[in-house]
Order: structure tokens, then C-alpha cells, then sequence
């Protein structure tokens, strides 16, 4: 072959070669979480499941007055990971009250019993079936998490996760459940016009009362709700005391804290968890950084 004719060759492999899907190679079993990632090659979506490098660990007995909560959750996943029936969870409520802080929890309570996370985008709801059939055969018990989820009007990866909750031909396995967290008790929105139109005009729906059943219908099909409400004024103080002293402050100084972290709240017009712990670590690190 000629050489130039070869050296075009090579020069044109080299350039298609990362456009090209990987070799497969066998998962990473080890790991106690996982992300599952989509890779466009060419056109064609290719999924797998990448380890967690750094994990965010989250210990249950910090997840302060979410008490009922807490202990519904870890019962239902010690129901799993004991090989028992359990249901698959839906999360829902207020923001940073500790949801998916709670499925970390989960985790970290029952890593060493074989409970494995695999964290899934609402993007990629589509390969459900594809992340099932890579579990299967395994002895680990898998929980897969969708954070944060929810649907736009019109989007159609709901129907995937309803198949894969409870209506598909193909059986999920004893070792898959699916935890989510919204914001949306539904996971779909909801408009006032679906309960006070009763008009039936000529381009619109027959029975206009089904496709409100069909977006309740998606949260029915997890069997386990679990709803958190806004943390009071005292319940947020207490949680911040909690992070205060976890980064080494003294009573003293977590009473001393008190206005400042009420002050932090408002700023943030919220009185979560979450805001808690961002004062905690503000508040730590300015009274560390001035006693330098």
C-alpha cells in the first residue's frame, strides 16, 4: 500500500477513533455508589455506570426533627436489604429539609450489608431498563435515585419511570427499588384550570378528568410517601446548635449564635436544614479565621 495512502488512513482513524464507543469493560463492583452516564458515539447513546469517586457521606443522627421520616425510611430499606419486601419511596415537600440527605443516610446505615446507590438524571430515565438489566444477576441490593424530580408539561420520561415503578412486562428484580425527591408531591404541575374547567369544546379533551388521573397516577405507584414540611423557628436554631457544635464550637458560643443565625435565615428567606448548615460552616469559619 502505498505510504502516503497509509499515513491518510492512520491520520483519518486517529480522528474517528474518540468519536467511537469504547471497548466494554466489566463495572467496577467495589464502589458503594454509582452515576449512571450517557455518551453520545456517532448518533448513538451508550450508558454506564461510573463509580462515585468521593462520596458524600450523610449519618442518620444527624438529620435532626424529621424523626418519622427518618425512621420510615431506614425500616423500609432494612425491609430490602434483608432480602423482605419493601416499597419503592417518593420523598416530597419542602426544600432542604433533608431529603436526599436521608437516602445518603440510607447508604451510609446499610453500605456493609450490600445496599449499593445508583444515582440516576432525569435525563436518562429512558434506560431504566437498561441500569436494571446491568444489576440483575448481582447479590448487591441496588437503590436507584432520582433527585430532584420532576416534570415540565409535555415531557414524556414520566411514562418510562411509571413502566419501571409498576406496569412494565419485565420485572424489576428483588434487588432494584427506585427512591425520588421532589419538591412536587405529583412530580408534574398541576393548573387550577383542570379543576374549574368543565366546558367540553370541540378541539378539547373528551374526558378531560383522565389526564388529571394520569399525572396522579405516577406518584400512586410508589409505595411508600413520605412528605416533609418547613422546619419552625426553634427546630432551625436547633439544627444550626447541632452543625455549630460539630464544627467545635462550644455551648457558649452556640448560644452566643443565635441572632446571627436567625439574621443568616432571613437573608436566605428560608429556615431549612440546609440553610442551617451553610450558617454553621459561615459562622465556624469566621470565628476560626479571626482567632488567627
Amino acid at each position: 500500500m502505498d505510504a502516503a495512502l497509509l499515513a491518510r488512513l492512520e491520520s483519518l482513524l486517529a480522528r474517528l477513533e474518540p468519536l467511537l464507543p469504547p471497548p466494554p469493560v466489566p463495572a467496577d463492583w467495589s464502589a458503594p455508589a454509582y452515576r449512571w452516564r450517557t455518551r453520545s458515539y456517532l448518533g448513538a447513546e451508550r450508558g454506564r455506570l461510573e463509580p462515585v469517586a468521593r462520596l458524600a457521606r450523610t449519618e442518620a443522627a444527624d438529620l435532626r426533627h424529621i424523626d418519622r421520616q427518618r425512621d420510615a425510611l431506614l425500616a423500609n430499606t432494612e425491609q430490602f436489604v434483608s432480602g423482605l419486601p419493601a416499597n419503592n419511596a417518593l420523598l416530597t415537600g419542602a426544600r432542604g429539609t433533608g431529603k436526599s440527605s436521608l437516602v445518603r443516610a440510607c447508604l451510609t446505615a446499610f453500605a456493609d450489608r450490600g445496599l449499593r446507590l445508583i444515582e440516576v438524571d432525569k435525563r436518562e430515565l429512558a434506560d431504566l431498563p437498561d441500569i436494571v438489566a446491568c444489576v440483575a444477576d448481582r447479590r448487591e441490593r441496588f437503590i436507584l435515585f432520582c433527585d430532584d424530580l420532576s416534570f415540565a408539561e409535555g415531557e414524556v420520561g414520566y411514562k418510562q419511570l411509571k413502566a419501571a415503578l409498576d406496569g412494565s412486562l419485565a420485572a424489576a428484580g428483588d434487588n432494584v427499588l427506585i427512591y425520588a425527591t421532589s419538591n412536587r408531591r405529583h412530580l408534574m404541575p398541576e393548573f387550577m384550570r383542570e379543576n374549574l374547567d368543565t366546558r367540553y369544546e370541540d378541539d378539547g379533551e373528551i374526558h378531560p378528568a383522565e389526564s388529571v388521573e394520569e399525572k396522579v397516577s405516577l406518584s400512586e405507584r410508589f409505595g411508600l410517601w413520605l412528605s416533609f414540611q418547613p422546619f419552625r423557628q426553634d427546630d432551625y436554631l436547633d439544627i444550626a446548635g447541632h452543625w455549630l457544635r460539630r464544627c467545635g464550637l462550644s455551648e457558649a458560643q452556640v448560644a452566643e449564635a443565635r441572632g446571627a443565625a436567625l439574621q443568616f435565615a432571613l437573608q436566605r428567606g428560608s429556615r431549612s436544614g440546609r440553610v442551617a448548615l451553610q450558617f454553621a460552616r459561615d459562622h465556624a469559619g469566621r470565628l476560626a479565621l479571626a482567632s488567627r
